[in-house]
């Protein structure tokens, strides 16, 4: 005989409410979310993920901008400014001038162990000038002496990274590297003797007359080479230095001398 009362066990049944209808563990289980709200989160989910994409491709196109075309630009427009200076020692064939200035640079530089080819000098180390894919001398906040200058300090800056970046490869230059300046009548050629491969941007020391950093303490000609450091930031300066060992006149073919070779 089977039990019929309320106390009696029902299969499937767990429990019985107070009403006797009968409780299962269906019915004791949690709501689900409504199918509605579920579909607005995936929704939102989405939606961020799609701007994190989005967020990723524009920031892959800015450095892609950063790093590669603002080089291909610079070393069009470099291209086109070193074609004016050459074209104008072309047609003034006149003796060389104390100030070197032209209106698109005063000469440019090789350093072979950059292998970044020659880089167009141009007056000034503002961004204005040295986006253009050139190297320039310092105004300020210490003034460059010039290549012909009995003494001094002949103090460049170029760009490490986007701009043509020019001086990227400053850290392969070793003691005893040969950095040549070529102007319109003469070559200059300098030996690097001293490196600081880290400093802060605010150490002007480095391009006084007399670097006393570049362990030198006495007047001579001398060339500084700066730029950023780490590769891909400006938070430090990267120095080298080079003193002058001798000058060359320019023939008419424009021989470059045996460090060029």
């Amino acid at each position: 005989m089977t039990a019929t009362g309320p106390d009696a066990d029902v299969e499937g049944v767990e429990n019985i409410d107070d009403a006797g209808a009968p409780v299962t563990s269906a019915t004791t289980a949690p709501p689900r979310a409504p199918r509605r709200v579920r579909r607005g989160i995936a929704a939102v989910v989405s939606f961020i993920g799609e701007l994190l994409i989005t967020a990723g491709v524009v920031m892959g196109l800015f450095v892609a901008y950063s790093l590669w075309w603002t080089n291909v630009l610079a070393d069009r427009e470099a291209h086109h400014q070193g074609d004016r200076v050459r074209q104008h020692w072309a047609e003034s064939k006149g003796p060389e001038q104390k100030e070197l200035d032209t209106k698109d640079g005063i000469g440019f530089l090789h350093v072979p162990a950059m292998k970044n080819g020659e880089v167009l000098v141009k007056k000034g180390t503002d961004s204005k000038v040295l986006n253009d894919g050139v190297a320039g001398y310092y105004t300020e906040p210490v003034k460059s002496a010039l290549p012909q200058d009995k003494t001094g300090n002949f103090t460049l800056a170029a760009h490490r990274d986007g701009h043509g970046a020019k001086f990227h490869n400053i850290d392969k230059l070793k003691d005893g590297d040969p950095i040549v300046y070529e102007s319109q009548n003469r070559w200059y050629v300098y030996k690097v003797f001293a490196i600081l491969p880290q400093t802060t941007k605010y150490d002007v020391g480095v391009l006084n007359k007399v670097p006393k950093k570049s362990g030198r303490t006495k007047p001579g000609r001398y060339i500084t080479l700066t730029t950023c450091t780490p590769v891909y930031t400006s938070n430090y300066r990267y120095i080298v230095w080079g003193e002058l060992v001798r000058t060359e006149k320019v023939d008419a073919d424009r021989t470059p001398p045996k460090e060029l070779r």
